[in-house]
């Protein structure tokens, strides 16, 4: 069957270097890190051995949604709202005068209301301590299901298309994009608003990941600590956030006059149906899906000029994602731009792959390649090839006819999205 085209004509961003897409992406260009010492809670009184990470400074959710409504909502509620109303806001569509019937939410998370679950469990546990009857906010409920954020969405919009959340660990927001997507394409909808947001930087949050040995404990220099691609890389920064994008279908964003910033080109998914939390060591699973991808778009891989790795700054991942790139690029790997945002936003879990994408498609139309911060001279991996061009520190110009977007997350969950430059009929 014919597919529809599916164009990009809103984007929103909430992040630990921006609370919108202009300010995100200046300070992406700029090589800005958004590390600093946790204040979300007293990481003193916890003694975790992590004390820092990417929070999001400076957020007003008052502008986006009611005060006394929003204490019904967990933090991570409050990201993917934000970044939503600022997608849909940007996309310029007039929603009174749009079927609102054939416009739907899809969002992604990880690990949904966690911070909510936490006061909710301590709220219970004092009051088995002192005998009480226990009780908890009625609200409990839905602020700590990751599900709750589509529908709130949808709720304030009136959005009775398709509404769902996905959750596949650091690849759900990328699932979220391309269901949206393949809903478009199928011509179930109009448009979808689509993205991810995570707010886990709590005690448990922080804690669970840090016993895994996961996180970097560069406790003394939080700002270096995101350092992908370097031999002296000790695991990722958490981070929080939220990214949204409106997916609409050529012909609608033709016909109503929208600014298009990119096109969906294609996508793919695969398992590496290999181990709970560590990557298949070659990147099998990583080539299964570019190549996927790359098929669904009908392009060679000489067609992309930038991916925005997955590029964690974990020992393993790293690697496989390099040796990933080189097996499905070959030469090309070589001529291409390669950079890891995760180097300044930190890693936002399940939002990870919706501010990623917003990168991408920045990069596409503004020909710019954000950098891999944190890099310093001789700081270099045996296992990696640094004759790559992982776009060190520095940002670079350059055409992007297309970029690829990888997001890998705990379970071998693989998924990855091409956009490419918008051209008309």
């Amino acid at each position: 069957m014919d597919l529809k085209r599916v164009v990009v004509t809103g984007l929103g961003a909430v992040t630990p270097i921006g609370n919108s897409v202009p300010e995100f992406w200046s300070n992406a260009v700029a090589g800005v890190s958004g590390a600093a010492p946790i204040t979300n809670y007293d990481t003193a009184r916890i003694l975790t051995k992590v004390t820092f990470g990417c929070e999001v400074k400076g957020f007003d959710v008052s502008q986006y949604m009611d005060r006394k409504e929003s204490r019904k909502v967990d933090k991570y509620g409050h990201f993917a709202i934000a970044s939503a109303v600022q997608a849909i806001r940007d996309s310029g569509m007039d929603l009174e005068n749009e079927d609102l019937n054939r416009i739907g939410v899809v969002m992604g998370f990880g690990m949904g209301g966690i911070e909510s679950f936490e006061e909710g469990i301590d709220t219970i546990h004092d009051q088995k301590l002192n005998g009480q009857e226990l009780k908890v906010t009625p609200f409990f409920v839905p602020r700590i299901i990751g599900s709750i954020a589509s529908g709130l969405i949808s709720i304030m919009y009136k959005l009775k298309g398709p509404n769902y959340c996905t959750s596949s660990a650091c690849a759900s927001s990328t699932h979220a994009i391309i269901d949206a997507i393949n809903l478009i394409r199928l011509g179930r909808a109009n448009a979808i608003v689509t993205g991810g947001a995570e707010a886990a930087l709590t005690d448990s949050g922080v804690c669970g990941f840090s016993v895994m040995h996961a996180l970097s404990t560069r406790n003394d220099s939080p700002e270096t600590a995101s350092r992908p691609m370097s031999a002296s890389r000790d695991g990722f920064v958490m981070g929080e956030g939220g990214g949204a994008l409106v997916l609409e279908e050529y012909e609608h964003a033709k016909a109503r006059g929208a600014r298009i910033y990119a096109e969906v080109a294609g996508w793919g998914a695969t398992a590496d149906a290999y181990h709970m939390t560590a990557p298949e060591p070659e990147g099998e699973g990583a080539i299964r899906v570019m190549k996927e991808a790359l098929d669904d778009a009908g392009m060679s891989p000489e067609d992309i000029d930038y991916i925005n790795m997955h590029g964690t700054s974990t020992p393993l991942g790293d690697i496989a994602e390099c040796k990933a790139i080189q097996s499905v690029f070959g030469q090309h790997a070589y001529e291409m731009n390669l950079s890891s945002t995760k180097s300044m936003t930190g890693h936002l879990l399940g939002g990870a792959g919706a501010i990623e994408a917003v990168a991408s498609i920045m990069a596409v139309s503004t020909d710019t390649i954000p950098p891999t911060i944190n890099h310093e001279d001789g700081d270099n991996d045996e296992n990696i090839d640094y004759s790559l061009n992982f776009t060190f520190n520095k940002a670079q110009k350059r055409t992007v006819r297309a970029a690829l977007s990888n997001t890998f997350g705990f379970g071998g969950h693989n998924s990855c999205i091409i956009f490419k430059k918008y051209t008309s009929d």
